[in-house]
């Protein structure tokens, strides 16, 4: 019982049948209705998308029946022999397996010669890149300056391989790579016309795992069928796949948005039964992280072709703040590529997951981490109201921002060693803050106006406006909530002078004199002295490093 794999059973006989590639069928198509076909054509792009097929397509159009023409018959002898494989006048060569100059020489012995039955004598050189050097020197003279009767037809996945004397005598064609939504298109009209029942997600997976080429996604829905036993579902494409479901995908980013390490590491010991491909399942997650940042910054799904619904995109852009989410994906691209070196991949996962708990900015991992309690403090998520007051708080005007919580938290009693909150203190209580990133960032700013009752008046440094939305001042308002036992407000409004005495100034400006110190330190050393009177030495100036710096 013999059977034709689906990939060469449905391989694209005409231009019509091609599925994508517009911008290559445009121009040939064009080409053959002028009559303006040049002798030499190169076609790129990664495995799968169509380059041999163009080119068979392309050699049936110059020699079919009724004339050279965009739309070749199929019918006609020349037609089916080019279809069969037996057509004598196009030579198909694997330049993989032929790579000497002998080869080279061989095949162009004929080239002068009339075709026997076509129109045109067509070599068709697949994975011309394999070619050595001196194969495509011999091959350079009649590249350039063909017989009128002879087409070179050219494919390779590598062309950067390939000599720019090749590359400027042939017309270059790129084939993209196919995006998923036609993949899956086209598989589910091949299925239709096969009689086949699918879901359509598991055409949607199928499209995905084949990362662009078609002719693997029919690889795959030929090994999908057999797996199945003539069925296409979304469960067995999974399982063949080795796909985790989208649903367990989200619960790992929302255990990670309600900081719950005992939540999370649930969720990575759930995931054991599908025996996922847990770099497969990291890549996923990253996609996802990145798809819920773009959500965060747009307010609209970025990836409209993708299965995660916008609501599930909307509840965690709600729930992690811009700052995790950015360290999130960091740390879940730098597991990815550690992940092959660790001895268990299920443990190297884990600890992936840890990491973005633990080194979230102000997480406390000697806290709750190990009992399962949120490991990250006030004010983490970016709430709806916080993004409509963003571009409020961007601009030049004051604002007011209150530290953010449940009703039910209260600011803990400041510690004995907490000083007062006054302009004189401001430099030090913003070292003692428990705060870091963009917050600690805008406190460092800012100088302290003055404090009226619960609310504190900060006036920003006009050249440190870029930091400042509504989520770090809230981020400030909690840390100095906390710091002060009592619930604060903060009013920013930016400064009218041109340096603020601010606890970054101040940094600055004691940073300048412990350098201007160490250098003349060095200028009054008598072994300096001495080498430079000697010895004629000098001192970098840009190689003095102060010993400590004082902090403000």
């Amino acid at each position: 019982m013999s059977y034709t794999a689906l990939a060469r059973k449905w391989r694209p006989r005409t231009f019509e049948e091609m599925a994508g590639q517009e911008h290559v069928l445009r121009a040939l198509g064009n080409a053959l209705r002028e009559g303006r076909v040049h002798h030499a054509f190169l076609f790129t792009g990664t495995r799968g998308v169509g380059k041999t097929t163009v080119a068979r397509i392309f050699a049936k159009c110059l020699n079919c029946e009724t004339g050279v023409t965009a739309t070749p018959c199929g019918k006609c002898s020349a037609c089916e022999d080019i279809d069969a494989g037996r057509f004598v006048d196009l030579i198909e060569v694997d330049a993989a397996s032929r790579t000497k100059v002998e080869d080279t020489r061989d095949l162009l012995e004929n080239v002068q010669y009339m075709p026997s039955r076509g129109r045109y004598k067509v070599y068709l050189i697949d994975e011309v890149h394999m070619l050595s050097q001196h194969s495509f020197n011999a091959l350079l003279k009649t590249l350039e300056e063909p017989p009128p009767h002879v087409k070179f037809l050219l494919a390779t996945t590598d062309p950067q391989r390939l000599p720019v004397t090749v590359l400027s005598r042939c017309l270059q064609f790129n084939l993209k790579r196919l995006s998923a939504t036609v993949i899956a298109e086209r598989l589910a009209y091949i299925l239709a016309a096969e009689g086949v029942a699918a879901e359509p997600a598991a055409l949607r997976l199928l499209a995905v795992a084949a990362d662009g080429s078609l002719r693997d996604a029919l690889s795959l829905l030929d090994q999908l069928l057999a797996f199945g036993n003539g069925g296409v579902t979304e469960t067995d494409a999974r399982a063949m796949l080795g796909t985790v479901d989208r649903q367990q995908v989200l619960g790992l980013a929302r255990a990670l948005s309600e900081g719950q390490s005992q939540a999370l590491l649930e969720q990575v010991r759930a995931l054991e039964q599908w025996s996922p491909d847990y770099a497969q399942l990291l890549d996923e997650l990253v996609s996802l992280l990145a798809q819920v940042a773009l959500y965060q910054t747009t307010g609209s799904v970025f990836d409209e072709e993708g299965d995660v619904p916008a609501e599930a995109l909307a509840q965690l852009a709600a729930a992690i703040a811009p700052e995790d989410l950015q360290l999130y994906y960091q740390i879940g691209l730098v597991g990815r590529r550690d992940l092959p070196l660790a001895a268990d991949a299920r443990s190297a996962f884990a600890m992936t997951m840890l990491r973005m708990l633990v080194f979230r900015p102000g997480a406390t991992p000697a806290g709750g981490a190990a009992a399962g309690a949120p490991v990250s403090t006030a004010s983490g998520a970016a709430s709806g109201a916080a993004a409509a007051r963003r571009a409020a708080g961007a601009g030049g005007g004051a604002s007011v921002v209150a530290a953010r919580g449940p009703e039910t938290q209260r600011p803990a009693a400041a510690p004995h060693d907490a000083l007062p909150i006054t302009p004189e203190n401001w430099s030090r209580i913003v070292g003692q803050l428990e705060i870091s990133g963009l917050a600690r960032q805008l406190a460092a700013n800012c100088a302290l106006l003055e404090r009226r009752g619960a609310t504190l008046q900060l006036s920003l440094d006009p050249r440190s406006q870029s930091i400042r939305s509504a989520s770090s001042e809230e981020k400030l308002a909690a840390a100095l909530s906390r710091y002060g036992g009592e619930t604060l407000r903060v009013q920013i409004s930016v400064a009218a002078q041109a340096e603020p005495a601010t606890p970054a100034r101040e940094r600055d400006r004691n940073a300048e004199a412990a350098q201007i110190a160490a250098r003349e330190r060095l200028d009054a050393d008598p072994t300096i002295q001495a080498l430079q009177g000697e010895l004629g030495a000098s001192i970098f100036s840009e190689s003095v490093r102060p010993n400590r710096i004082e902090e403000p």
